[in-house]
């Protein structure tokens, strides 16, 4: 008696997912367009530090190494917005191969690039 109950469940579950996924949601783009950043400004030798707040004195949360730095996306706003950029920092989420780090990294080491 259980089994046919657990066999109709999972045939009415797959249904759902089957018309959840055709309701022709746009794909995500999260990473695509403008909104992205390249490193500048930093030796190859070193790095560029990510923060858990907008200033040079909050806690790392993350490195992001020049020119394998893997694709840095403005994730908030850059302040303070009067500011000129050498004086901003900016929300940013760093993907790499080894995982995702959200932080805040001073603008002026930031160029825009467009996300791929």
């Amino acid at each position: 008696m259980i089994k046919p109950i657990v066999h109709k469940l999972a045939a009415t579950l797959s249904l759902v997912i089957v018309v959840a996924l055709s309701l022709g949601a746009p794909p995500a783009n999260a990473t695509s367009g403008p909104g992205c950043f390249r490193i500048v400004g930093v030796a190859s030798n070193d790095v560029l530090n990510l923060r858990s707040g907008p200033n040079s004195g909050a806690p790392l949360t993350g490195t992001m190494q020049p020119k394998r730095h893997g694709i840095i996306a403005l994730s908030g706003s850059c302040t303070p917005q009067a500011a000129s950029k050498s004086k901003q920092w900016c929300k940013v989420t760093h993907y790499v191969d080894s995982g995702t780090t959200i932080g805040w990294a001073s603008r002026r080491f930031l160029s825009d690039v467009d996300c791929p």
